[in-house]
Order: C-alpha cells, then sequence, then structure tokens
C-alpha cells in the first residue's frame, strides 16, 4: 500500500492552542481592568453554548477541506433541519426520535446531493455547495416568515439547557463528534483515503482509492454534522428558525475554524484536534467581546483581521515548503 495511504491526519498545530491561551489571558486581563469577569460560571456557559455549535458544523467542515473540497451550504442545512425537527415534533416528547431522525435524514441527503454534483457532475465545490445552499435559501425565503413548530420538552432541558457543572450537555456532544472524527481519520482506512485523496488524487486513485465515494461520505458525514448544530440550535430555541444559520454566518465561520486549526484549504493535511481549538479560540474572542459590550461591527472586524491574519501564515508556511 502506498505510504500516501498510511499518513494519519496531521496533529493539531500548537499555535491555536497558544493563540488560544494567550487571548484568554489577555481578555481576562482587559476585562478585570474594565470591571467584569471572564471566567464567570454564566460566561463559561454561554462561551462552551457558543462553541458546540459552531464546533459540531467545523468538525464535518474538516471533513470535506482535508479532501480537497469544501461546504458552503451548511448554514443553510442548519436553518432547515431546525425547522424539520421542531415540525415533526411538534412540541410533543413522543415525536422526539422521529424529529431527529428526519433531521438528520433530509441533512444526510443534501449531502448526498453536494457530493454527488462534486464527484459525478464535476462541478467545483464551491459553486456546487453555493448552489445548492441557494436552492434551500429560495425553499425557506418563500416557506417561512418566521419561527415554525416547537421542539421537544425533553430536548430542550436536556440539549438546549442541561449542563454538568459549567459544561453543557450539547458541549460533551460536541467532544464525542470531534473524537469520533479524530479517530476516523487517524485510525481507519476512510481516514486514510480521505487524507489522500486531498494530498493528491491522482495518486489516490492510482493506489486503487475510490475518490468519488470518499468525498461523497464526507459531504455526507459534513451536512449531518451541520443537521446536528441545527437540532441542538432548535433545542436552545425552543423552535425551528429559518435564518439561524446564515445570521450566525455558521458557514464563513466554519471555515474560519478549520483554517486557525491548521487544516490546509488545499487538501491533505490537517486534523480535528485543532479545528475544536479554533472554534473554542473564536467563541473565546466571541466572550471577551461581549464582557465589554464592543460593537458589533467593530467585533466583525476583529474577527475577519484573524481570519485574514490565519491565511496568510498559512500561505506563507506553504511558500516556505515550495522554495528551494
Amino acid at each position: 500500500m502506498s505510504s500516501a495511504l498510511s499518513m494519519p491526519a496531521r496533529r493539531a498545530s500548537p499555535g491555536v492552542f497558544v493563540a488560544l491561551v494567550l487571548t484568554l489571558a489577555i481578555g481576562w486581563l482587559v476585562v478585570a481592568i474594565d470591571g467584569g469577569q471572564l471566567f464567570s460560571v454564566p460566561t463559561t456557559v454561554s462561551l462552551l453554548h457558543v462553541a458546540a455549535g459552531l464546533g459540531l458544523v467545523a468538525v464535518g467542515q474538516t471533513l470535506v477541506v482535508i479532501g480537497g473540497s469544501l461546504d458552503l451550504s451548511v448554514a443553510y442545512v442548519i436553518s432547515l433541519s431546525t425547522l424539520v425537527a421542531a415540525e415533526t415534533m411538534g412540541g410533543d416528547d413522543a415525536a422526539l426520535l422521529p424529529g431527529i431522525g428526519l433531521a438528520l435524514a433530509v441533512s444526510a441527503g443534501i449531502g448526498l446531493c453536494n457530493g454527488l454534483l462534486v464527484t459525478k457532475v464535476k462541478i467545483n465545490p464551491f459553486i456546487a455547495t453555493v448552489g445548492v445552499g441557494l436552492l434551500l435559501k429560495g425553499y425557506l425565503d418563500n416557506g417561512y416568515d418566521g419561527p415554525a413548530g416547537r421542539t421537544a420538552p425533553a430536548l430542550v432541558q436536556t440539549l438546549g439547557y442541561q449542563r454538568i457543572g459549567p459544561v453543557p450537555l450539547s458541549f460533551l456532544l460536541l467532544l464525542g463528534v470531534a473524537g469520533a472524527a479524530w479517530f476516523a481519520l487517524a485510525r481507519t482506512r476512510f481516514g486514510h483515503h480521505l487524507i489522500a485523496v486531498g494530498g493528491d488524487p491522482e495518486v489516490a486513485r492510482l493506489s486503487g482509492v475510490r475518490n468519488s465515494r470518499v468525498l461523497v461520505t464526507a459531504h455526507v458525514l459534513c451536512s449531518l454534522c451541520a443537521g446536528l448544530a441545527g437540532i441542538y440550535l432548535a433545542s436552545r430555541l425552543g423552535s425551528g428558525a429559518p435564518r439561524v444559520g446564515t445570521e450566525g454566518l455558521y458557514d464563513l465561520e466554519s471555515i474560519a475554524a478549520v483554517v486557525l486549526g491548521g487544516t490546509a484549504l488545499a487538501g491533505g493535511i490537517g486534523g480535528v484536534a485543532g479545528t475544536v481549538g479554533g472554534v473554542l479560540l473564536l467563541a473565546g474572542i466571541d466572550a471577551i467581546f461581549n464582557q465589554l459590550e464592543v460593537d458589533a461591527f467593530f467585533k466583525q472586524v476583529i474577527r475577519g483581521v484573524i481570519i485574514i491574519a490565519a491565511v496568510a501564515v498559512y500561505a506563507q508556511r506553504v511558500r516556505g515548503r515550495a522554495a528551494p
């Protein structure tokens, strides 16, 4: 077997965790000077809730990016899954499992569509997933003016708000999903094949890898993660929300977390642990800005600068490796 197929996912870049520690330390000092508390229980719980929603999407995004693809439809998948789950449940605990199952099935179907467009129709992933996203947007805009359905109370009480100490159950769900993704990348044939396809599709094909099947699977898993994020958000909101995914910028923020975590946009290099670090970094910055009551516009400017800087550092490293 080719060495490219036995190569595990790269370990998380320590840079994102160093940046996380420095950001939280500086943020704690600035907030303390301002008279607030960054690490109070309410702030910590809020930070982990933000990380849970974004993290679920980002873990799935990591898989497709490692495979050399991309998914810009995830924000709309999130919105649709909140509606499917909440409308199916209708506030009835007896419909909890059917609601979750149907939301995940719809999400998987969208991922399958994305994967087939990319692999069989040979459409660029950016164009294919934006196109699917716009189709979903049209359905949501035409069919819904506002919240719809009602989430089962049992789901609201558990996934939405229950916690162990300061750690919400939703964050534990994120850790479970991230652990499963890490295991898939590092210890399974699918993971090794995905990394090989992202690194060099032609070499992977000549080595016997079924590139199309691997990428379609990655897209299905990505949409399933987005569907899980939608179910979580439905549990927090108590209903379906047709614009929660786009208003939360989950498509761009998930890619930002992936890049901050050290995964190469070109594919073939990266890992889930770094993505979780990137998610916590973005959530930490958000928590600091909220404590300081920073203007929303300025907050987005700073986040944009951080993302651009991360991509610039990545590009510089790539050029450094390519230099003779």
